[in-house]
């Protein structure tokens, strides 16, 4: 007898913290911007940035943190040293590619990342995943950077499917409140050098320890529950 549909209908992932282990470089390469400038580094400047689309990020380098040149410069200097770093070495968070594999088997799959898309695209060849994504959105391409919706809202629009019939996968707290805003359900995958907030936490509808815990069965539940 066939089984009943399941009413998840697509999985959208985020990525740096998510599948690639990007969220550390992506601090040490602002802090080394900001200490040749000799900028001291700001309490909060690192949550805060979390989830900016490129140009709120690069914006609040140079008015809150001081780094010299404009948000434009500031971006080039920043994503140049990012790729610099990727092409060294990408770090990948254990069991990212095996879950996106899983999930794509099962549901058409997203991603909603507030990477620039030269350094999205890169990441997903480098993990051999690209085609596994039906849809892809940069934070740069649309609106305004996680928290607002825009980035997951988009993703949906671009699979074809409603977002409260779409499950996100997430570790920050901006990324957690982005894709509550957008009336997704949320599953957090908690990163352990960047904890995401109490009241973020509190968005998702559950809470995992590893990618590995992320499995078709737990997101059926998920859905099946709503």
């Amino acid at each position: 007898m066939p089984q009943p549909a399941s009413p998840v209908a697509a999985v959208v992932f985020d990525m740096d913290g998510v599948l690639t282990d990007t969220e550390t470089i992506w601090n040490e390469v602002r802090r080394a911007l900001a200490a040749e400038d000799g900028v001291p580094w700001p309490d909060g400047a690192t949550e805060a940035m979390m989830g900016m689309s490129t140009p709120e990020w690069s914006g609040y380098m140079a008015a809150t943190v001081g780094v010299r040149g404009d948000a434009a410069d500031i971006a080039e200097r920043t994503i140049a040293a990012m790729a610099q770093r990727y092409r060294v070495h990408l770090p990948t968070l254990p069991g990212a590619v095996a879950a996106v594999e899983r999930l794509a088997a099962r549901w058409p799959l997203g991603l909603a990342s507030s990477s620039p898309r030269r350094l999205i695209d890169a990441s997903l060849d480098a993990l051999g995943i690209a085609h596994h994504f039906g849809a892809t959105v940069s934070t740069e391409e649309v609106a305004a950077g996680k928290p607002a919706p825009d980035g997951y809202a988009r993703a949906c629009e671009l699979l074809g499917v409603e977002p409260g019939r779409a499950v996100a996968i997430e570790d920050s707290s901006n990324g957690m409140r982005s894709a509550a805003a957008a009336g997704m359900v949320v599953v957090a995958v908690p990163h352990e050098a960047f904890p995401p907030a109490p009241d973020a936490l509190a968005l998702a509808a559950a809470q995992v320890g590893s990618l590995d815990e992320v499995t078709v069965e737990l997101l059926e539940g998920l859905g099946a529950g709503r």
